[in-house]
């Protein structure tokens, strides 16, 4: 996982198995519920048994995302409050020697 949070990893990471059993549970009951009917039916509904997990992971997926993206946008504000005030040395300095 790549979030530095122990406990948010390990939550998150449970909660993408259970999405994606989901998604398997879902396509395999439903697959099976209905092959005995028609092909097309058992593949149709193996889909919309999927969709709940689908949703999920894209759900936690995007939670991530968002997640690292918060965590890369504080380390580059650091990064650039660093080279502001690194400027602003040079610029008293340059004032100082005129």
């Amino acid at each position: 996982m790549r979030l530095q949070n122990k406990l948010l990893s390990f939550v998150v990471n449970f909660l993408l198995g259970v999405a994606w059993a989901a998604i398997f549970l879902g396509a395999i009951t439903s697959f099976l519920a209905f092959y005995h009917d028609s092909l097309l039916y058992a593949v149709i509904s193996a889909f919309i048994g999927t969709l709940p997990g689908i949703v999920a992971v894209l759900l936690l997926e995007h939670i991530i995302t968002g997640k690292e993206k918060h965590l890369e946008l504080i380390k580059q504000t650091v990064l650039l409050e660093k080279l502001l005030q690194k400027n602003k040395n040079i610029d008293k300095e340059n004032n100082d020697c005129q």
